[in-house]
């Protein structure tokens, strides 16, 4: 079978694609709470406070909890005061800072 480098390359992204989408997982509101009363993440309200304090005026937008790694992750979107969507990345566990980048 011959591999031209066009076809290599377009079914190397198809798989890293896969990939990447494999090792994110959503979580439920169920699985959310588990973690919370045993311990595992912070309070979502919490780490919120946290990430609004970083741009006063800010509304939320969006709030998820996902795995990556075998890291609990809240991924949070904010509208800015000056009209930006933020996407902040906190690590559920400690609250620390993972990402914060201009969504596109």
């Amino acid at each position: 079978m011959k591999c031209n480098l066009r076809r290599c390359s377009r079914w190397a992204l198809v798989l890293a694609a896969f990939c990447s989408l494999a090792l994110a997982r959503d979580l439920d509101q169920d699985e959310a709470l588990r973690l919370r009363q045993q311990g595992v993440i912070l309070p979502l309200e919490q780490l919120l406070q946290q990430a609004l304090d970083r741009y006063p005026g800010a509304k939320l937008l969006e709030a998820e909890l996902e795995e990556k790694h075998d890291v609990y992750i809240y991924e949070v979107e904010l509208l800015t005061a000056d009209g930006v969507v933020r996407e902040l990345d906190l690590e559920a566990a400690t609250g620390r800072l993972l990402k914060d980048k201009e969504d596109d």
